[in-house]
C-alpha cells in the first residue's frame, strides 16, 4: 500500500474532521507525506485550510468541487484544540449568548486569550480571526 492510499485509509477512519500534517509523520518522510497530501488536495478528499491543516471534503452539491465535510467555524477551534491552544467564544459572542446584544457577529473571530496567534486559517475567502482577551 503506497503512501497516499494510507493516509486516505487513516483519514476516513478517523472521527475528527481535522488533520495537522505532523500527525502523517510516521507514514513517510517528510516529502513523501507533503507530495501525498498534495495530490489527496487536488483529487478531492481532503482540503487545505492552512500551512501544514488539512480537513475532510465532500464534493459540493451545485459544483461538484470538494468543499469541508464540516463548516469552519466548527473546524477551526478543533485545529486549535489539536495545536494546544485554548479556545473561547469572542466577545462578541458571548455578549449575542447572554443576551447583552441583538447583533449576531459577522465572520468567524475566536478568542484565545492572552496568546497570539499568526497561523492563517481560511478556505473559500472565509478567513478566521482572533482577538486577545
Amino acid at each position: 500500500m503506497n503512501i497516499v492510499d494510507r493516509i486516505k485509509r487513516s483519514g476516513a477512519n478517523r472521527v475528527d474532521g481535522v488533520f495537522l500534517r505532523v500527525e502523517f509523520e510516521r507514514v513517510g518522510s517528510p516529502s513523501q507525506v507533503g507530495r501525498a497530501l498534495t495530490q489527496l488536495t487536488s483529487e478531492g478528499p481532503l482540503i487545505r485550510l492552512g500551512v501544514g491543516v488539512y480537513a475532510k471534503a465532500k464534493p459540493s452539491v451545485l459544483t461538484g468541487k470538494p468543499l469541508p465535510a464540516h463548516p469552519l467555524e466548527v473546524l477551526a477551534p478543533e485545529v486549535l484544540r489539536k495545536l494546544g491552544i485554548a479556545v473561547m467564544p469572542s466577545r462578541l459572542t458571548q455578549d449575542y449568548n447572554a443576551g447583552r446584544s441583538t447583533q449576531l457577529p459577522s465572520g468567524i473571530v475566536l478568542n484565545t486569550g492572552k496568546r497570539r496567534i499568526a497561523r492563517k486559517l481560511s478556505f473559500n475567502g472565509k478567513v478566521v480571526q482572533y482577538e486577545h482577551a
